[in-house]
Formats: C-alpha cells, sequence, structure tokens
C-alpha cells in the first residue's frame, strides 16, 4: 500500500489502482501545498470553515460567498497571473473577476464577481504562509486596499469580504488544483505536497497508472470511488449469462450492488433501459465479468428509428465497464443521468451518436472508450460520442478515441440549453471522422472536435482541451461552429485534417475566449482560422518562428492510433507525433501545469524523455 502525506490528512491508496479512501468531505488534492500555477482552475477553500468560495449566481454584480462543495462550476475559480505579478481570481463559468465593490479600500468591503477590466480592485497577491497553525495556506490579499480576503462565518452563504489581516482562519485558504495532480509541475520549482485527489464532479486526477504514463497521458483519473480498471471478482455480485437474467438484475439493482454480464452475444430488439440510481458514495457496477471476452450487445434487429436507442441511462450514480454496443437504431447509448462512469466500452456501427449525453445530463465521466462506424442510412449523421442539445455541465472524457463516424468524432452543437455548460477532453483521439467503414467520405460534418454550435448561433460550450489529437477528418480537426464559449487547448495535436483549426468565426458568431497553448498544427489542406472577443494564443508551433516538418517525428502514420488498447483499457503506446532529439518543438511550450521534462514543457500531445 502507498502512502501519500497531504497537509494534515493521508491519503491511502492500494496501489496504482485502488480505491482511494478520504475521510471526511472529498476536495480535489486536499490541503495541496504547490505554487498556484497560471491559466488553471482552482477551489479556493477557506481552512477554518473548510468550505468553498463561490458566486452567488452568474450575474454580473453577484456576490461571492462560502458555500459547500457541490461541484458547480461557481465553485471553481481561474488563477491568471497578470504582467505585474498580481493574479485575476476568475470564474470558470463566467470568466468574472473577485472584485472588491466600488474599488473600496475600507474593511468591511464586500467582494463580487465583476467582467475583468484589469482594475488593480480586481487583482490578488497569494502569499503563502510558510510556518505555524495555517503553513501551506495563502492569504489572499487584493492590490489596491493591502487587505485580505475574509469570510464572514462558517455558514452556508456567508459573505466574503476584505479586512486587516489578523493572521486568523477565516483569512486563510487552501488552493486546490481541479484538472491536475498536486505536485505535478514539470519545472519541479513546487517543493509543496504530493498529493492524490478526488472529486464528486467526476473531473480530477489521480496518481498516473504505468500504462496511461505509458501512453503519454498526464494523470489518469478516477471516480465515483471505484478503480480505474476492474479485475478482480466481488464475491458478492449478482452474475447474468442471459439477457432476461441481465433485465432483472437492472430492475433489482440499488446503491452499492455489483452486476457482473458473461462473455458472449446478448440480442435484443428493445431498448435496455437503467433508470434506478445509485448513491455518491455507492454506485451500481454493471461490468463484464472479469477475466472472460468482452461481451456484445447486438441491437441490429432493430429499425432505424429516433427511438430505438441500444441502452438509455437516466439514472445517476453507474458505473458502466467492458462490453460492446452495436447496431442500435438509433444512439448505442443515450445518457440523462449524472454521475456516472462510463469506462473502457464500445460503440460501433449504430444508426446515430454511439454515446450522446443529453438532456441535463451532468458530471458523467467516460473513459478508455471508442466509438466508431456509427453512420445512418443517409449517411450524414451519428457521431463518436456527444455532449449536446440540452446537456448538463461537467461532463469529462478521458482516453477516448473516435473513428470513422459519418458526422463528427466529438460534437458539442447546443439547442435550447439554459445550462452554463463545461465539457472537458484530455489525453483523447479523432480520427478520420466524416469518412464511412469503407473509406469512402460520407456527407456529414466530418469534424474532429466540433465545440459548439446552436440554432441562433448564440449559445456558449466551453471546453477545455488538454494532451488531445485530431488527424486525417475530412473537415476541421477543432471546429467552432458559432461556438459562443470559452475553448481552451492545451498540447494538441492537428494534423492532415482539411482544416486543422477553424476557431475564427465571424465577430457576429466569435467566442468569448480562445486560449491555444503548446500545441502542434501540421499538414491542413487550409489555412487555420484563430479569433475571438479575447485570445491567449502562444508557444504553438506556427508561432516564435518555429522550423518544423514531418521529419521532427517518429512517426505519422495515422494508423498508429488505431492499434488495440492496452490489457487495462488504455491508450496504445504509439510513435505518432513523438519528437525525435533534436527537434525544435522540444522545450518550446510554456508551462500550463501538466507534466513535463527538461526546461520547459515541449509542443504537441507527447512529452519527449
Amino acid at each position: 500500500m502507498n502512502n501519500y502525506n497531504v497537509r494534515n490528512r493521508l491519503v491511502l491508496i492500494a496501489g496504482t489502482m485502488g480505491t482511494l479512501m478520504l475521510s471526511g468531505q472529498l476536495y480535489a488534492a486536499d490541503y495541496c501545498t504547490d505554487k498556484p500555477v497560471d491559466g488553471i482552475i482552482y477551489k479556493i477553500v477557506n481552512a477554518g470553515a473548510k468550505k468553498l468560495m463561490a458566486a452567488e449566481s452568474t450575474a454580473k454584480k453577484a456576490n461571492v460567498e462560502l458555500q459547500q462543495n457541490t461541484g458547480s462550476d461557481s465553485q471553481r475559480f481561474k488563477l491568471n497571473q497578470q504582467s505585474n505579478g498580481y493574479w485575476a481570481i476568475q470564474a470558470s463559468d463566467t470568466e468574472y473577476a473577485a472584485t472588491v465593490e466600488g474599488g473600496s479600500t475600507s474593511n468591511g468591503a464586500t467582494v463580487q464577481q465583476k467582467p475583468y477590466s484589469s482594475s488593480s480592485s480586481q487583482e490578488w497577491q497569494l502569499v503563502q504562509i510558510t510556518s505555524g497553525t495555517y503553513e501551506g495556506t495563502y492569504k489572499i490579499v487584493n492590490e489596491k486596499s493591502g487587505k485580505s480576503l475574509t469570510v464572514a462565518g462558517s455558514t452556508e452563504g456567508s459573505d466574503i469580504y476584505q479586512n486587516d489581516d489578523a493572521g486568523i482562519s477565516s483569512q486563510r485558504w487552501w488552493l486546490e488544483p481541479v484538472n491536475r495532480t498536486c505536485g505535478s509541475s514539470g519545472s519541479g520549482s513546487d517543493s509543496g505536497g504530493s498529493s492524490s485527489s478526488v472529486d464528486i464532479s467526476s473531473s480530477a486526477a489521480a496518481p498516473t497508472a504505468d500504462a496511461a504514463k505509458n501512453a503519454g497521458a498526464n494523470s489518469e483519473p478516477l471516480t465515483n470511488g471505484k478503480p480505474s480498471f476492474i479485475k478482480t471478482v466481488d464475491s458478492d455480485a449478482t452474475v447474468v449469462s442471459t439477457l432476461a437474467g441481465l433485465l432483472d438484475a437492472i430492475d433489482d439493482a440499488s446503491a452499492g450492488d455489483v452486476i457482473y454480464i458473461r462473455e458472449g452475444t446478448y440480442y435484443s430488439s428493445d431498448t435496455i433501459k437503467i433508470d434506478n440510481s445509485g448513491t455518491s458514495s455507492k454506485a451500481i457496477v454493471l461490468s463484464a465479468y472479469p477475466g472472460d471476452d468482452r461481451p456484445v450487445f447486438d441491437f441490429s434487429s432493430m429499425s432505424e428509428n429516433s427511438s430505438n436507442r441500444g441502452f438509455q441511462v437516466s439514472a445517476d450514480y453507474w458505473h458502466i465497464y467492458g462490453f460492446d454496443i452495436k447496431k442500435a437504431g438509433d444512439n448505442g447509448m443515450y445518457l440523462t443521468g449524472s454521475h456516472n462512469t462510463i469506462e473502457f466500452m464500445k460503440f460501433y456501427e449504430n444508426s446515430d451518436t454511439g454515446l450522446q449525453i443529453d438532456k441535463g445530463a451532468a458530471y458523467n465521466f467516460v473513459k478508455n472508450s471508442d466509438s466508431y462506424y456509427n453512420a445512418d442510412s443517409s449517411l450524414e449523421n451519428a457521431d463518436g460520442f456527444a455532449a449536446k442539445l440540452k446537456v448538463g455541465t461537467g461532463n469529462y472524457f478521458y482516453g477516448c478515441r473516435a473513428w470513422n463516424n459519418l458526422d463528427d468524432g466529438f460534437d458539442g452543437y447546443l439547442r435550447d440549453n439554459g445550462y452554463t455548460v463545461t465539457t472537458t477532453w484530455e489525453y483523447s483521439w479523432m480520427i478520420r471522422n466524416g469518412y464511412q467503414k469503407n473509406g469512402t467520405k460520407g456527407v456529414g460534418d466530418g469534424n474532429g472536435f466540433k465545440t459548439g454550435g446552436s440554432d441562433d448561433k448564440d449559445l456558449a460550450h466551453n471546453g477545455l482541451y488538454i494532451n488531445t489529437i485530431s488527424a486525417g477528418n475530412t473537415a476541421d480537426g477543432y471546429d467552432q461552429n458559432s461556438n459562443r464559449g470559452t475553448v481552451t487547448i492545451y498540447n494538441a495535436v492537428a494534423y492532415d485534417n482539411s482544416r486543422n483549426f477553424g476557431l475564427g468565426d465571424g465577430s457576429s458568431r466569435e467566442l468569448k475566449k480562445l486560449t491555444i497553448k503548446n500545441s502542434v498544427s501540421l499538414d491542413g489542406s487550409s489555412s487555420d482560422k484563430f479569433g475571438a472577443s479575447s485570445t491567449s494564443i502562444k508557444n504553438n508551433s506556427w508561432q516564435n518562428s518555429i522550423s518544423f516538418s514531418s521529419s521532427d517525428f517518429e512517426s505519422v502514420d495515422i494508423d498508429d492510433l488505431l492499434a488495440s488498447r492496452q490489457s487495462d483499457g488504455s491508450l496504445p503506446v504509439v510513435e505518432f507525433f513523438h519528437l525525435k532529439k533534436g527537434s525544435e518543438l522540444i522545450d518550446a511550450g510554456t508551462d500550463v501545469g501538466l507534466d513535463y521534462n527538461g526546461d520547459a514543457p515541449d509542443l504537441g500531445s507527447f512529452e519527449s524523455k
């Protein structure tokens, strides 16, 4: 058993893949003592109350207050360091900045969120405490007033304001990274704690598993308290080997139950519905029997119809693992529940999107899954994965691949959506979408990542894309499609698409903000487009007079990306876009909080040894 000491707590991890156990309230990277990293999203946790700094609402001038952790984007803040060394603290959903009301320098002045305008009342000094009871925490000091961020109490909704610093717990804050493992700054300059993390929003990272790390992953997530690789048999599980037995087991399942499916092909002409929920501490597990070959659910007797889905999951807190869904008359799986884990699944030859998340579904975690050869009879629709239409926020895709789907690899198109939506993609590959199974081009859109879009071109789908690859798609590798949200792309590879980056729609339908760092664009057929109301595009292959070509890489063979997965479900170890020694792309990046070797991050998705 590995022991990881975290400030004032002990996290126990049973091996690399074991169940992670924390006492008390769960926070990502509990009591992390790392230095803050520019551009990374944090939870700001009060040391006394052990609750989170949060915006009261998404409204401009909404008060900043104390809240219990719910996984909401309004409780997550991006820390953006300014040229003067101070920090803007900006809500991850609205990008409004924590601001002292009216620019006051008085004790008791409240803190609100407002659009960032580089005002000194919106900038803060982050001063780490180096000794005493609150060692490792931060006092957060306003530039204009010199006063410290303070919470009025420990109850839900307590106001946050500024006051003279008195060294008390209501003025001390932990900075907890959300999408990055504590202690993972590649520069090695941060000597703070090395913790593991878990998050009820299903979007945090645990220690890196060897297999994923070997394949280039930055971090290996866990969710719902379950190990990321189901390989041991639960002696209390229900074991099924017939379709009727499976349906009965699903209907009877309650929180904490485990259902194993024996190998074989299960034919069904009806949708398999899952509508009874587990709980946050006791997910319901539906898994291939450990050690068996993969079960296959074949819905080929279904006609093509929007109601003829393979699996329909409206429940919350399920962990679905290790089987195939093919030839459904619509989606392979239609997911409208929240806080579910979909892991090591395959969706193929369905008549619409392989896996679609919709109707308010939030904080689902899709891991190490493939979706391919999905096509309707018109040869125009069917994506690999979709978080679209009325989807909720916080859905997270990790280690996934989509190839040869008739429409897009990923589709984030919204419709009639009143939510603030943020979707994350990490360590995932979109390959040759827009082509049929036989390699013939279809008439679908053919984008790799379609970041958003809406009927009236006015809805915002915020997206974070980390260590992603988009290669050989018939249209854009990364496509705006009139998305009006905030898109952030770190360490991407866009190769041999019709256009690698299509992220610069006109001013009447431009992105709110576009950030691209440490990314590579090579051999697109058309010129890339970039643009937004606000941009931060730097340290990419097309900047800083970098000279490179396909000869800089060990391989540019797209077929490498379609190799078989490793036994635990991790993506294959490939040579595709791994940098050769001496390339100008090595150490040409900027620190965005991901692991790296050498003096600075490399460009692209794979860090050189």
